[in-house]
């Protein structure tokens, strides 16, 4: 199944330059392509203040009704403003068509990784393809990095240059002790080798997001979630 890629002319609020956006699709965790739908006589807003809800919208898949969350669709204006995308009132609307009845789980689809926002969205989306429900942000913020969280699931996205180290690995084990819940770490930059060991020893699945936004196992805990899912 394909979604057609839907373009819109975007107006900058700041400068006056005129830009073509034309939306992505991303993978359900059905398989089908899910897109936003635009609104093509919207005005562009320009992002002053980020905020986790602002940045994630509701978009139900037409091939299987389920709704997932998205980031919100942005563009960047060469003038230095980033303009968020105006929206179709419909995005989670419409009737859901009935669920498959028994869907084997498809191959993954990555986003590549540009940013450290991607980096996030890289590993919610594999997060679905797993099999995790609710994904949304960690109550507790990390020092460092992003936390999101699943229905029994805490994950720390790393984007930073540097190698994941012990004390990060410990700290959201411990984290995730508190909340009686799994966890994993994703690293854009590896692990320091008393990081990966210690991971072992606590159960910590360890991936690596390569700049395709492919999550790759570091550890046998991670290769195993890989393979069997949530």
């Amino acid at each position: 199944m394909r979604v057609m890629s839907e373009s819109v002319s975007v107006r900058c609020p700041a400068c006056r330059r005129e830009h073509v956006y034309t939306v992505p699709a991303y993978p359900c965790e059905c398989g089908a392509p899910v897109a936003p739908r635009l609104a093509p006589a919207g005005t562009a807003a320009a992002v002053a203040h980020r905020t986790w809800d602002d940045e994630w919208i509701s978009v139900r898949c037409t091939a299987c009704g389920h709704d997932g969350e998205w980031p919100r669709p942005e563009l960047g204006c060469p003038c230095g403003a980033v303009l968020r995308v105006p929206l179709a009132r419909t995005d989670a609307g419409g009737e859901p068509a009935p669920p498959p009845k028994a869907a084997a789980r498809r191959a993954f689809q990555p986003i590549t990784i540009r940013t450290a926002r991607d980096a996030v969205t890289a590993a919610a989306v594999y997060l679905r393809w797993l099999g995790y429900r609710d994904i949304r942000r960690a109550d507790q913020r990390p020092t460092s990095g992003v936390g999101i969280a699943a229905h029994g699931l805490l994950a720390h996205v790393d984007p930073t240059v540097r190698p994941a180290t012990l004390r990060d690995v410990e700290c959201l084990w411990l984290t995730a002790m508190t909340e009686s819940t799994a966890c994993v770490y994703f690293s854009l930059s590896g692990y320091a080798p008393d990081a990966r060991a210690r991971a072992d020893s606590l159960g910590v699945p360890l991936f690596v997001l390569d700049l395709t936004g492919t999550p790759q196992p570091v550890n046998a805990l991670a290769d195993e979630l890989d393979a069997t899912g949530a």
